[in-house]
């Protein structure tokens, strides 16, 4: 059936619908389920025991796939002991005969040679039916492994993501360790059957040889414990390697999901170094050496022992010597290794899998139909998240909510305000208690969670599509606009993360998909901070009291400003509720609440005091985007088409950066393979002597007279030289070799790890961090450990194929025609297998990119996912993906295999022709030729097929190679780094005078502008506030300030043209808090000075100018305390300070805050904007907010519009105005507008 798609991969390049639909017995689902209730099963019986035993993963795998497993053993079993045990026999048969005249030839040389050709025959059937079967079972393995790794994921507790596992580790195991598994079942049955073969060719060479078989036969044992020594420490090295890339996978993955940061805070450096630091490689081999070793031993033995060397016995030990080769040097050592390799893959998945699963912490949780009575009820609630040492997160909670009432938590920064959603939603752990929900929940988290998808999908979520509904919910989430802005309206695909969206438009969607699901309790976690104010009128009149009316609702929120509107208000302080009661009740008792309340208006006194020394922030993230130019509209993965160019291979060894190893290691090679024939050779030629010195006396009595051109022992001498010049040259060309590949490797990572930091933010606007992590993981993997093998055996498979060519029209010319013909036949058949097989592997690679999009995606959302009861859906999503992966790589080996098995039946053919030639023309060669000529061909006919494979594999591989050159040739950014002429004062800028002059700015080349012949003067020391609707083009004024977009006009800080200086001299002199805050895995001293220019008085005092000082110091190891993934072990509030202690440190003349307040309780906001006031008087400071309070007291107000500067002015002019601001500043409500103007005239005033 293969040979249709041979065809048509012949004839074209396969795209996705040329793959066939996948096995039912292959499909995720069916196998996904077989093995989870396996698993499932073990664990049961584990858990009865009383023993303590743990649940093992291997023997869940063999009872799931053992039993298969068993059957390919006992196959190769019979083709190893019977069939190629035999082959020698009969081998030896034909020798004997062919060293007599033909006349007294009996039937048994026929029988002998048909038989050779016939278990050859049989051989190429057998070895590759196994060989198939064994892969295809691999890959249920694999397939098996994925959906249960990934339904892990979505059990797996919070504080296991938290602390012992990252993206980086699960896309290792789902690139590496389940690949290596897939693997390791090929050679398996080589460690068993290889001690077998063992005694049973010691025990026939033994009567053919004697001692001296025993003497050879102890090289090879003596290879065994050896590479047992060698699997010991391949292990552990194995293990390091894995974690090495663990780490190296995680690190990359905040690399890509952090660059916008990285690039304005010019981190590239040291997160490059970071990287390269996990890059380690070794590689040793000693393989190829034994065989020929253990025939001279064997040979040399013979000889000294008083015997006389014949064709029949030479090339009898020289065919069961190879035999082993095959079996116990690449079978048993392969096999040994697959084996340490798989098991260390599944230790790593047996560790993972007895994680913590969400449902093992859901003790005390009742659940119950709707009630009239309470909707929600929670009992002496304590709970904290596991591993935490710590007291407990939540304590003492007892609240009962009533149906349909509105319900709002506040409190300060670390009160535990999203934990008690959290212990709600059944993620937190409970110590003691009980929580008990009637009816169903939907949640909205506190960080938008957007998948790579079109923005009806992420409102859909995977429910049932109602038009009416949709629509209603999209009106009430105030989306109507924007989605009449996208290029094709709610089918328009948003980038990984919501990227190419603002942070209010990425949290309406969020909202929305909660909306959209109906529930009966809905849970808020601060939604309303990344959208103006306007629009957060709108949301809480039309959505949260308009449409949800009548639903429970519990909104954790800081805008203070809505809260005389809710049923009831809960104050959470230090994990436990303080106070709790309407607005007005709290507000009658006072304190406590009330410094809550008064904290948002503590800077009008400070108002009063000093005008305008307020700061507000400023973000990251790309602007969107009133137009679709900048969303892309399905960034679908590029194929590479056709041949692979041999310069893909010639920059693999050019990236070692050394030619001169290059040439050395091509001579050695070559020299190798010289003195490796010219030992056979010389075997052949001594054989010839030994024969043609026998002298037939008369009455059957022989005498021998040595007739060489040289004595015995010199022969012995030169032999014995020539294996000498063999192990040390195969050494030294394996030394040479590696350390060139290892190079390679080493600066083709670090040529694209250097590509991805420069790369544009377009590029990563329109490429997820799946397909990034992709090349960084599988491609990497392959060039790593696979690409330097398969060029490595088409070297020596290559020059052992020329040679025999060579003997063999050298030994008998006119067998020159057959070998021809082959060649040609040969040559053919690579072509069709390649141009197939090439597409597939490409296939194979694009179909696995979107696994990888839906595990980070998986990984970022996990609580909305389970909040959502959608982990079957995504589940779906993961089958999806998998099976057409899984279909590309059963038709990759499909091929292969047929392509493997028509290349080993030409080879045996030929043989056949070799064999019949000798075997009816007289005096085609002398005997030892014979031998020779035959025992190289069948030695060369397991090989050949391998080495015609791995010329194809070569190409598939290669692909990678192509993928990694194709991501190190990105369109970059302008010049990083000054020339020295041209790099401004060390001391520049000293005043901070901003000019913008006819800026334009695209996100995408070809589109259009976001911002519009923008223009404006900001002085030294000046504050700015930026406002505007969402998508107006706030964020953008920041992109083009450090120019993260193409940029049309001039900039000018300083008087000094940002364009005409290097991106890090002027970044470097910028200060950002973003609005997300990044923190990347880690200690705290590498977050705040990642270049180590500062002393540790300098970090502390930083710290305690944003009040952590003491909350670091009582960490046990203050400054070295680790960062967590994305800093996941410190509150959204503790990371913003974080960031303003990473500003503080800096100590740079502008400053820019995007929204750094919008998720922080008003105490914090406060703490900021006090510790701006103060640590950055003599700064130019710009801030977005949504917040209007937050920038009233500003020197200036832009106002963005459509990518236009509308307005700008003082606060109280732009008011008087009665234009866009003042239309802002009325739809906050009454009391706030009375409050902005109070604050706005108050400023004027001063």
């Amino acid at each position: 059936w293969t040979r249709k798609i041979f065809r048509t991969g012949y004839k074209k390049d396969l795209e996705e619908t040329d793959l066939y639909a996948t096995l039912t017995q292959d499909r995720t689902n069916n196998l996904g389920e077989i093995i989870d209730k396996a698993w499932e099963k073990e664990v049961e019986s584990c858990a009865k025991k009383k023993n303590g035993s743990k649940p093992q993963l291997l023997r869940v795998l063999l009872r799931c796939f053992g039993k298969p497993l068993l059957l390919i053993g006992i196959a190769e079993a019979v083709m190893e002991l019977f069939s190629r045990m035999y082959q020698p026999l009969l081998l030896a048969t034909l020798l004997r005969y062919f060293a007599i005249d033909k006349k007294e030839w009996s039937d048994e040389v026929y029988y002998s040679a048909g038989g050779i050709i016939l278990l050859s025959i049989m051989d190429a059937f057998i070895t590759h039916y196994c060989v198939h079967c064994s892969f295809h079972i691999g890959l249920k393995i694999k397939v098996a492994c994925t959906a249960l790794i990934y339904q892990k994921i979505l059990k797996l507790s919070n504080s296991v993501l938290d602390s012992e596992t990252s993206v980086g580790q699960m896309v290792n195991f789902l690139s590496s360790d389940i690949t290596r598994l897939e693997a390791s079942l090929v050679d398996l049955h080589y460690i068993w059957i290889a001690p077998l073969q063992i005694i049973w060719i010691t025990y026939i060479t033994f009567f053919e040889i004697g001692w001296a078989a025993l003497i050879g036969i102890t090289v090879f044992l003596l290879f065994m414990p050896f590479q047992a020594f060698l699997a010991k420490i391949i292990a552990p090295l194995t293990l390091k390697s894995a974690e090495k890339t663990d780490n190296r996978l995680r690190l990359m993955n905040q690399v890509i999901t952090g660059l916008q940061v990285i690039k304005m805070y010019v981190w590239e450096i040291p997160f490059s170094n970071l990287v390269e630091k996990a890059r380690k490689q070794l590689a040793l081999t000693l393989d190829c050496c034994i065989p020929r070793l253990s025939i001279f031993v064997a040979v040399l033995s013979y000889v000294l022992f008083g015997n006389y060397i014949n064709a029949e016995k030479v090339y009898l030990v020289t065919a069961y010597y190879n035999v082993l080769r095959n079996s116990l040097i690449f079978g048993f050592s392969m096999g040994l290794h697959q084996l340490v390799q798989a098991l260390v893959c599944i230790r790593r998945l047996q560790k993972f899998m007895l994680h913590d699963e969400i449902t093992k912490t859901r003790q005390n949780l009742i659940y119950q139909t709707v009630t009239d009575s309470y909707a929600l009820s929670m009992t002496n609630v304590n709970a904290k998240w596991h591993g935490d040492g710590k007291e407990d997160t939540l304590r003492n909670i007892s609240l009962t909510v009533p149906p349909g009432s509105f319900i709002a938590i506040v409190g300060q920064v670390g009160s535990g305000k999203s934990s008690l959603l959290q212990a709600i939603l059944q993620e937190l752990p409970l110590t003691s208690g009980s929580i008990e929900c009637c009816g169903r929940i939907n949640y909205v988290s506190q960080q938008p969670w957007i998948f790579a998808s079109s923005v009806k999908q992420n409102v859909l979520f995977g429910q049932t599509m109602d038009k009416s509904r949709y629509d209603e919910v999209i009106r009430v989430c105030q989306m109507e606009s924007d989605i009449n802005s996208f290029p094709h309206g709610d089918r328009t695909i948003v980038g990984e993360r919501g990227m190419n969206l603002s942070g209010g438009q990425r949290a309406r969607i969020n909202l929305a998909r909660a909306i959209y699901k109906d529930a009966d309790i809905y849970l808020l976690d601060d939604p309303l901070s990344a959208v103006d104010s306007h629009v957060s009128r709108r949301l809480v009149d039309k959505c949260i009291f308009g449409y949800l009316k009548g639903k429970t609702r519990i909104l954790v929120t800081h805008q203070l400003q809505y809260l005389q509107l809710v049923d009831q208000i809960i104050v959470m302080n230090n994990g436990s509720i303080e106070q709790k009661g309407t607005f007005d009740q709290l507000q009658a008792l006072g304190h406590d609440f009330m410094k809550l309340v008064k904290a948002a208006d503590t800077k009008d006194k400070e108002i009063e005091r000093r005008q305008s020394e307020m700061q507000r922030q400023i973000s990251i993230k790309i602007e969107t985007k009133d137009h679709g130019d900048i969303l892309p509209i399905d960034t679908q993965e590029t194929l590479a088409k056709g041949r692979i160019s041999r310069k893909t291979l010639f920059a693999y060894f050019k990236a070692s950066k050394s030619p001169i190893m290059i040439i050395l290691m091509m001579l050695i090679f070559l020299a190798n393979q010289v003195v490796s024939g010219g030992s056979d050779y010389f075997v052949a030629f001594w054989v010839n002597v030994e024969s043609s010195s026998w002298h037939e006396m008369g009455n059957s009595t022989w005498d021998f007279q040595w007739e060489g051109p040289l004595s015995r022992d010199s022969m012995l001498y030169i032999y014995t030289a020539m294996i000498a010049a063999i192990i040390l040259l195969w050494q030294f060309q394996t030394i040479v070799y590696f350390n060139a590949c290892m190079w390679s490797s080493i600066n083709l990572h670090s040529a694209m790890f250097r590509s991805i930091l420069r790369a544009t933010m377009y590029f990563y606007s329109n490429n997820p961090a799946g397909r990034i992590l992709n090349r960084f993981a599988r491609d990497i993997n392959i060039v790593d450990l696979l690409l330097s093998m398969c060029v490595f055996d088409i070297i020596v498979i290559g020059l052992i194929t020329l040679t025999v060519i060579l003997m063999v029209i050298a030994v008998t010319p006119w067998l020159a025609i057959p070998t021809i013909i082959c060649v040609c036949i040969f040559i053919y058949l690579r072509m069709i297998y390649i141009s197939t097989s090439r597409s597939i592997k490409r296939l194979e690679g694009t179909t696995r990119s979107p696994i990888f999009d839906l595990l980070g995606a998986s990984l970022q959302g996990l609580t909305t996912i389970r909040a959502s009861n959608a982990e079957e859906i995504l589940m779906s999503d993961l089958c999806v993906h998998q099976d057409v992966h899984t279909s590309a790589c059963f038709l990759f080996l499909s091929t292969s295999r047929a392509f493997g098995f028509y290349i080993d039946v030409i080879c045996q053919l030929y043989i056949g022709a070799i064999i019949i030639a000798f075997t009816v023309v007289d005096g085609l060669a002398v005997v030892s030729n014979i031998g020779l000529l035959i025992t190289q061909t069948m030695a060369l006919t397991n090989m050949l097929q391998w080495g015609i494979r791995q010329t194809a594999e070569l190409e598939s591989q290669l692909t990678s190679i192509e993928r990694i050159l194709e991501y190190s040739h990105l369109e970059e950014e302008p010049m990083i780094d000054s020339k020295p002429d041209a790099k401004p004062p060390d001391d520049w800028p000293t005043k901070g005078l901003v000019k913008f002059k006819n800026v334009n700015l695209k996100y995408n080349p070809r589109g259009a502008c976001i911002l519009r012949d923008v223009s404006f003067i900001v002085m030294p020391k000046e504050k700015i506030g930026i406002v505007g609707r969402t998508g107006a083009g706030k964020s953008s004024v920041i992109n083009a300030l450090f120019r993260l977009a193409y940029v049309e006009g001039e900039i000018l800080i300083d008087d000094v043209s940002t364009g005409a200086i290097a991106l890090h001299d002027f970044r470097s002199k910028i200060s950002i808090i973003p609005q997300e805050p990044f923190l990347f895995t880690g200690s705290l001293r590498q977050n705040l000075d990642p270049f180590d220019q500062y002393s540790d008085a300098i970090l502390w005092q930083a710290l305690q100018d944003v009040e952590l000082k003491e909350t670091i110091s009582e960490m046990a190891v203050g400054l070295n305390t680790k960062v967590s993934d994305e800093g996941s072990n410190f509150s959204v509030g503790q990371k913003q300070l974080l960031c303003l202690a990473r500003a503080i440190v800096k100590n740079n003349r502008i400053m820019i805050l995007d929204e750094a307040t919008a998720n922080i309780d008003p105490y914090t906001d406060s703490l900021i904007q006090k510790t701006v006031r103060t640590k950055f008087i003599n700064c130019t400071v710009f801030t977005i907010a949504h917040r209007l309070n937050t920038i009233m007291d500003s020197d200036r107000i832009f106002v963005m519009d459509a990518g236009h500067l509308v307005e700008l002015g003082h606060p109280y002019i732009l008011l008087q105005q009665k234009g866009y601001f003042y239309n802002m500043v009325q739809q906050t409500g009454a009391a706030m507008t009375e409050n902005l103007i109070d604050i706005a005239t108050k400023v004027s005033s001063n």
